[in-house]
């Protein structure tokens, strides 16, 4: 595979050549033999034949689109899960349940998928139609039940009629990889037409790819202000500018907006997740050493998608990240990270407060993945924070807008 990868890309133009499209191997369904064939029928490049060899209407095209459109709303990737195809045609990550009218799609994608997976004689153990029914079955259930997603970057863009083109996560730092077109000839024979796809292609026209979904299990922060319209907002607030000086009022710590420069992965993976992490000491108000002894560090904890066709634009938003800014608080934690996965790890730091004009740190530990990649972390200082209230700085490849508000 890498080698014909090698030759794709050292073409000077797409490929144009035709091919019919390949089945599974017709195997013996019984033994570790049925679930390697299940698996391979699964696979990403499997995947993208099989969706790009469908007679897709415009509907289908719809449906797609309404799913992806739906998890962008929601603060995902424009991403359609298969365990959503199957269970709630045109439901996007984040929504609750079948939040879709059951006829709103007379044919839903998922017959098409169905009806193709039941045309092909994937696997076979006896000339029963019963035993080659299951089969198809295993195969469904297995896709519905797997990580794999369409992903339509730029479906803002669509026309509302162009068919996509269909290629895969290569699973390396490729920027072009194989997509397929369908074509039919004169005698009804359906061929998939080989092109080179990269990310201008994406920008163009459509394209979908066929990649593992890495975001579903995490709440965004559009999710987390659904479900706690508060949170986000912390009721009316009013921005104190630097020159205002200390208030008498209840004030916090939020963000206002950021910017982000640089996208992490291959645009074959989708959009940049970054998890932000506050560690600090909520109202805290001690005048002793033992009252002291009474609080805790707490951490503030959301992950926000930045999709790639975000990239350098203000992203406004408000959210709380520590709600009681006491004049005692010295210093607090900020960790910025984009997800890439691995095993869990923590970065050991502190927060800081003053109790009689004694600065006391709270030991805090705030958790990452091992293959994650470190945008920004360290202290921020209470003094900076307010000197520098509403105005944008450049943490690694982001720029935040802090600001502290009253209620």
């Amino acid at each position: 595979m890498k080698n014909f990868f090698s030759y794709i890309e050292g073409t000077a133009a797409a490929l144009t050549a035709l091919l019919f499209f390949p089945s599974c191997e017709r195997v013996d369904i019984k033994g570790p033999t049925h679930e390697e064939a299940v698996s391979s029928c699964i696979s990403l490049p499997r995947v993208a034949q099989m969706l790009s060899s469908l007679p897709l209407e415009t509907s289908h095209l719809e449906e797609v689109h309404d799913a992806v459109s739906s998890s962008s709303s929601n603060g995902y990737d424009e991403e359609y899960t298969m365990a959503h195809l199957f269970s709630s045609p045109g439901s996007g990550v984040g929504d609750d349940g079948d939040t879709r009218s059951p006829d709103r799609y007379s044919r839903p994608l998922r017959d098409l998928v169905a009806e193709y997976y039941r045309s092909h004689q994937f696997t076979k153990s006896s000339s029963s139609p019963s035993s080659e029914a299951v089969e198809v079955q295993s195969i469904l259930d297995s896709l519905s039940a797997s990580d794999v997603q369409i992903y339509w970057p730029w479906s803002a863009d669509w026309d509302g009629k162009t068919a996509p083109i269909v290629t895969f996560d290569p699973g390396d730092e490729s920027t072009r990889n194989i997509g397929y077109e369908r074509e039919v000839d004169a005698d009804g024979n359906v061929m998939l037409k080989e092109v080179l796809v990269d990310e201008e292609m994406a920008r163009e026209r459509p394209v979908w790819v066929v990649n593992r979904n890495s975001d579903a299990g995490y709440k965004t922060l559009e999710m987390l202000l659904k479900e706690n319209p508060s949170w986000g907002e912390g009721g009316v607030v009013t921005v104190v500018g630097k020159t205002k000086g200390a208030s008498s009022g209840n004030r916090s710590l939020m963000i206002s907006d950021l910017k982000a420069y640089r996208n992490y992965d291959p645009w074959f993976t989708g959009a940049s997740e970054f998890f932000f992490k506050m560690g600090s000491v909520e109202d805290f108000k001690a005048t002793t050493e033992e009252e002291m002894l009474k609080y805790s560090p707490s951490i503030t904890d959301f992950m926000v998608v930045v999709r790639r066709s975000q990239l350098g634009e203000t992203i406004p938003f408000k959210v709380i990240l520590v709600s009681d800014w006491t004049p005692q608080l010295e210093a607090c934690a900020l960790m910025i990270t984009e997800d890439d996965g691995g095993t869990r790890t923590t970065w050991n730091c502190s927060a800081t407060v003053k109790v009689q004009s004694k600065s006391y740190g709270f030991d805090i530990s705030l958790p990452f993945n091992s293959r994650d990649d470190i945008v920004w972390r360290g202290r921020l200082s209470r003094s900076y924070l307010e000197a520098y209230s509403d105005s944008p700085a450049r943490f690694g490849d982001i720029e935040i807008t802090f600001s502290i508000v009253e209620k």
